[in-house]
């Protein structure tokens, strides 16, 4: 290796050091937020799985990074300071979902400046990943759980009738002979969305080859999600008509959600099974 490169290789790791201090030091505001938001609030807890595995990929990928030759760009330092300027305005504003996304683009912008397009693109996935760690704005939140709450209630309630179930709906509840039944947020599909689509980008990214049945993979962890909701929801109605059994109570309610998920899982996992066969090679990159 020349003195020129040696040099080169030397301050690219310089700069990265003090890029990468410099930017633990000021978002340390809106990380602790962050982990303020994924204790909190049980929809986003899957947060603190997203950064192990966004640095178990990045020592998936080391090999083939350390092959591709460093190409930094003026127009990272651009994204830089444009990523910079959003921040301050989300802290001073105390808007976590734009401080968080800025966060984001910051990694990326370091990224293009000090090594190039060509590593960027291999590290488009794992940076992509880093948005799943971000909470839904609250107004969007809650626009779309009313939206959710009422539709996972009426196909529940449309389904249990045609079944012979007598019960009377009023918007999100649901009366039963003997029970009151309320289809809650968690309820309502939302809740367990963003953790499904995060598990089903993973299984996605690991197990097929091919970017568009990925796509198509991820993008199924959206109606899985509702529809597991609406299986969790006719169960609660059927099981009480038929067998008299309340799945209601909170302690046996909490195991019945971990089935509810695990039935999610099973899907995602079946729907994988049939995408791969129109899959190039199922490898682990």
């Amino acid at each position: 290796m020349s003195q020129h490169n040696i040099k080169l290789k030397y301050t690219t790791i310089g700069l990265t050091a003090i890029l990468v201090a410099s930017f633990i030091i000021a978002y340390f505001p809106a990380w602790k937020r962050l982990i303020l938001a994924w204790y909190t609030y049980g929809e986003y807890s899957h947060g603190f799985l997203v950064i192990p595995i966004f640095f178990y990929i990045l020592l998936k990928k080391k090999t083939k990074l350390c092959q591709i030759p460093v190409q930094s760009s003026l127009c990272g330092l651009g994204l830089v300071i444009l990523s910079s300027f959003l921040y301050l305005i989300a802290h001073f504003a105390q808007i976590l979902t734009l401080s968080s996304s800025s966060t984001v683009l910051m990694i990326a912008a370091i990224v293009l400046y000090l090594y190039g397009a060509p590593i960027l693109k291999e590290l488009a996935f794992p940076i992509f990943f880093l948005l799943f760690m971000i909470p839904i704005p609250s107004q969007i939140y809650a626009a779309l759980t009313i939206s959710l709450q009422l539709f996972v209630s009426q196909t529940s309630s449309w389904l249990a009738m045609h079944l012979g179930i007598p019960l009377y709906r009023e918007g999100n509840i649901i009366h039963l002979p003997g029970l009151t039944m309320q289809v809650v947020q968690a309820c309502s599909g939302l809740r367990s969305m963003a953790s499904l689509s995060a598990l089903a980008l993973i299984l996605a990214f690991f197990t097929l080859r091919s970017n568009l049945l990925r796509a198509a993979l991820f993008l199924s962890g959206i109606p899985t999600a509702i529809f597991v909701n609406i299986v969790r929801v006719l169960l609660l109605i059927v099981l009480f008509d038929y067998f008299s059994i309340d799945l209601t109570a909170e302690g046996v309610h909490i195991l019945f959600s971990i089935f509810i998920f695990a039935l999610s899982f099973v899907i995602l996992v079946a729907m994988r099974g049939v995408l791969s066969r129109w899959d190039k090679a199922t490898i682990v990159e």
